[in-house]
């Protein structure tokens, strides 16, 4: 069936080898960041089978699927407060910013006869989550309600850059974790056992010998899967690009003006779509949309198509400079970038997934 997503398992665990070498060899722990795969349960065959140390997710629907794990499972996304009573059943830390939630966390801990522990999340200027760096008295006050509660444990500090903000770590906006806890550590007499200091764009501070010492975490995903550090967009040394692959069946195919006739106003998603004027053209439409795949993050394997534009359903190219004599029925294979990927392994009930081993 059409559409699907191959996963080429053994490509999966070349950049699952390659990124537990590069990050415990850097002196940290290693979480996975499974959201991009959806919790994938071939991929997690893999990585219950590693050598990292947690399997991290947004969802708490992920983490479920995860009971019975000799991993650490950590929930990424700030807990809501009404869902309390799960993260503490299917987590072991959760990355937390709000006292009240943590509060409530501590009440669901003790309903369970559990120790929870949670990393408390400094914002150093991204502006997603977490108290900001400047506010140490907020940072302060936190830390102690946060030590009053008896079913908690704050077992760290954590950070996010890039996702939002598109900050990129650096050496210098990192020790500002490293100083924070340093601090934290001194003026409440504790020991904090985990700095996270982010994600795949992280990661290339590695290879250039500057991620701050103090820092004993990294959450990588799109890394893992994609093979690339999102820093800077740059591919990583031996990883593998094409793990994950779309194929999309040829639905029509017809030769058309590349301007559409009449006044135009909003598409179906409220956007103005700016057109060029290629003349007539070839167009293939296959059948794969908005609802399934982020359509502006697809590469083509044949490199000589264009991706012209989506609808929820339809996804059009431009094959008219292709040497292929493409027909309807046939499969166009695409490339992935990490939106691309969240949305389709999210669309599961569209969008099929095969593995090659």
């Amino acid at each position: 069936m059409y559409p699907r997503l191959v996963i080429d398992l053994k490509k999966v665990k070349n950049n699952l080898d390659k990124t537990i070498k590069m990050v415990k060899g850097s002196g940290c722990s290693l979480m996975i960041v499974t959201k991009g795969c959806c919790a994938d349960m071939e991929v997690y065959k893999l990585l219950e089978e590693s050598d990292i140390d947690y399997l991290a997710d947004s969802r708490i629907q992920n983490l479920k699927k995860y009971e019975g794990t000799k991993k650490g499972r950590v929930l990424l996304r700030l807990p809501m407060m009404s869902e309390a009573d799960e993260v503490v059943r299917y987590a072991d830390i959760s990355l937390n910013s709000e006292i009240e939630t943590i509060k409530r966390l501590n009440e669901a801990a003790a309903k369970q006869d559990k120790k929870h522990k949670i990393l408390l999340m400094i914002d150093l200027g991204d502006l997603r989550e977490g108290i900001f760096f400047k506010d140490e008295d907020e940072i302060y006050h936190a830390v102690e309600d946060i030590l009053e509660l008896s079913n908690i444990e704050l077992y760290g500090l954590g950070v996010n850059l890039t996702c939002y903000g598109a900050v990129i770590p650096k050496k210098e906006n990192l020790s500002v974790l490293v100083e924070t806890a340093a601090k934290i550590e001194k003026k409440f007499n504790i020991k904090l056992q985990m700095i996270s200091g982010g994600n795949s764009s992280s990661v290339y501070l590695i290879g250039r010998n500057e991620l701050p010492e103090g820092i004993n975490n990294l959450r990588v995903g799109e890394a893992f899967l994609l093979g690339d550090e999102t820093a800077y967009s740059q591919m990583l040394e031996g990883f593998c690009d094409d793990a994950f692959t779309l194929e999309a069946e040829i639905i029509e195919l017809k030769k058309k003006q590349s301007i559409p006739v009449g006044e135009t106003g909003v598409d179906a998603f409220g956007n103005k779509p700016v057109y060029e004027d290629l003349g007539i053209i070839k167009r293939a439409i296959i059948a794969v949309g908005r609802q399934d795949v982020d359509p502006e993050n697809l590469h083509p394997i044949d490199s000589e198509i264009s991706v012209l534009g989506a609808s929820s359903d339809h996804l059009i190219l431009n094959v008219d400079n292709s040497r292929i004599d493409y027909k309807v029925g046939d499969i166009v294979k695409l490339k992935l970038s990490y939106s691309s990927l969240l949305r389709a392994t999210t669309s599961s009930s569209y969008v099929e997934r095969v593995y090659v081993n």
